[in-house]
């Protein structure tokens, strides 16, 4: 019964630390999205510190990537700036990726 009670833990283990992974890449991306859409809509300094704030708050309006990709389109449309929802998915898409990357690397 220790070999199970041994094995159930490590899977335990393995899911709360594959989750909180998870969670410091998707807080990276949307740091990396807001930033690179707060340049197109002019932010700098303590503007673009709230923007990013704002982006990250929105993560945690629904489940998935949708409500992060709905706040950016809106800032961005709002603003006038025209940017196709492939380009702010690709931007997404990218971020993730490195910081999967960084993470796993130390960074």
């Amino acid at each position: 019964m220790t070999t199970f009670n041994d094995r159930e833990k490590g899977f335990e283990n393995k899911f709360a630390h594959d989750a909180d992974l998870k969670f410091k890449a998707e807080s990276r991306r949307n740091k990396a999205l807001a930033e690179w859409a707060g340049a197109k809509l002019g932010f700098s300094g303590a503007e673009l510190e709230d923007y990013v704030k704002a982006v990250r708050k929105a993560d945690l309006a629904e489940k998935g990537d949708d409500d992060v990709f709905g706040k950016v389109k809106a800032d961005l449309a709002a603003k006038g700036v025209a940017v196709a929802d492939a380009d702010i998915r690709k931007v997404m898409n990218e971020a993730l990726a490195k910081a999967v990357t960084d993470i796993e690397s130390g960074k």
